[in-house]
């Protein structure tokens, strides 16, 4: 029988998409600015539009699902539902490299820059700092957190329309600069597709709003018009922001040693020191906020296993008497995110990599498990919708999986190992089904 306390459904469609910005970082672009635009030699606008038509399909495929499913363990609730428990878990197991580890990697840049902003004081006081207001915030409630995402969010957009225009004022805005990185031509397609595998990580959280369904008012309607829009508004301002700093700065090869730190060279060409200074202050905002949101969605998915009994239920199938926020799931990923002191931060970006990829396979192929096999859809339009465009979301990813770095895929299927290992442990070498929730028990969150 479900639980007397449930979580609030509080959440519209503006909460959801700020949500999923802040979790994507708007400011997100300029992390990959520099190598990009080398890779794409000088096209980067286009080779953000290429992402955008990819990243779409799977888009679609989280609406498909979080229509019919509206649970707050995305991926891991779809595939469950859709492929059986073993299956379910070990997508969600897999899906936690992505949600655990964002906020991990979150607060390790928090404590990198800050600590050279204020070099007195050691980065591991930042850190700890960030987890414990961050879980702070968490705990409180999603209502306290909209507002702080939109406050975080609007700082960063005040740049992002700050630094369009400053660098409009400056550039060469003659007819042949202003098309100059919108003319590809073949030589450039490779570039491009280099470019658009790298970008498609920069929407992940477009994914994470899924994970908001039980706090979704009207979950069935407000989730997929969510994640559409946060996608195609991220995108527009990818687009805009990196069109515009090309037009500041033109020549890309000037750009080959600086790739690392290109978004600090344009940001001072458009308006010096101070526009460098309020670059960084943005972007940390971001960052602090995109924590904020990772901590969130990696709990509800934490909530999510515990109620089906994957996870033990005394710790993560519970809710605080007053908040009705998952505390105990919170408290946990603060504990973990305390590994932040010590990790790498190429190591973390790699596991957040893989259990990305993972979920967006797995979503797409229970797109066409559950219409088209389970509920028996037929006709031309369902099987478009319901097989040829999630089979599209599944060749862009694995499309993408190809663009992982060895050491991204060796430490995931080391994470992927240990879930496999704790599996037949809990079901006695396969011999017993794992635990789990009737669809009936869940009733008051499907109709």
């Amino acid at each position: 029988m479900p639980q007397t306390l449930q979580l609030r459904r509080v959440l519209k469609t503006p909460a959801l998409v700020a949500f999923g910005l802040a979790y994507m970082v708007p400011l997100g672009v300029f992390t990959t600015y520099g190598q990009v635009t080398v890779l794409s030699e000088g096209h980067l606008p286009i080779a953000y539009l290429v992402t955008i038509v990819t990243i779409l399909f799977t888009a679609l495929s989280y609406c498909r699902m979080a229509s019919a499913l509206p649970l707050a363990g995305s991926a891991y609730s779809y595939v469950q539902r859709s492929f059986g428990g073993k299956m379910g878990f070990l997508v969600g197991w897999a899906q936690i490299l992505d949600y655990l580890f964002l906020p991990i990697l979150n607060y390790l840049v928090l404590g990198i820059f800050l600590h050279e902003a204020f070099p007195a004081i050691p980065a591991p006081v930042f850190v700890l700092a960030s987890i414990l207001s961050v879980s702070f915030l968490n705990v409180i409630g999603v209502r306290l957190l909209t507002s702080v995402n939109f406050t975080l969010i609007a700082a960063q957009l005040v740049f992002i329309v700050l630094f369009i225009a400053l660098s409009f004022s400056h550039a060469d805005l003659s007819p042949e600069a202003l098309m100059r990185p919108l003319m590809v031509n073949g030589s450039h397609l490779g570039g491009l597709l280099a470019g658009a595998a790298v970008l498609c990580l920069a929407f992940l959280g477009f994914d994470a709003i899924a994970t908001m369904a039980e706090e979704a008012d009207d979950a069935k309607r407000t989730l997929p018009k969510a994640i559409i829009i946060t996608v195609l508004l991220a995108g527009v301002i990818f687009i805009a922001v990196s069109y515009a700093a090309h037009l500041i700065y033109p020549d890309w090869r000037a750009l080959i040693p600086v790739q690392d730190t290109a978004s600090l060279v344009v940001s001072e060409k458009a308006g010096g020191k101070w526009m460098y200074n309020f670059f960084m202050a943005a972007y940390l905002t971001g960052v602090y906020a995109s924590a904020m949101t990772a901590q969130t969605g990696v709990s509800r998915i934490f909530y999510a296993m515990g109620r089906e009994g994957v996870l033990p239920k005394k710790i993560f199938y519970h809710l605080h008497p007053r908040f009705r926020t998952p505390n105990r799931a919170i408290i946990f990923v603060a504990l973990i995110s305390l590994t932040a002191l010590e990790l790498s931060l190429d190591l973390v970006v790699s596991m957040i990599s893989f259990g990305a990829l993972v979920a967006f396979t797995f979503v797409n192929l229970s797109v066409i498990k559950h219409f088209l096999i389970n509920e028996k859809r037929r006709g031309a339009a369902a099987l478009v919708r319901y097989g040829l465009l999630p089979l599209m979301g599944v060749g862009m990813s694995v499309w993408l999986w190809t663009s992982l770095a060895t050491d991204a895929l060796i430490v995931g299927l080391v994470w992927l190992a240990v879930g496999v290992i704790w599996l037949l442990v809990m079901t006695r070498g396969l011999s017993r089904p794992l635990p789990s929730v009737k669809r009936d028990d869940l009733s008051h969150l499907l109709d």
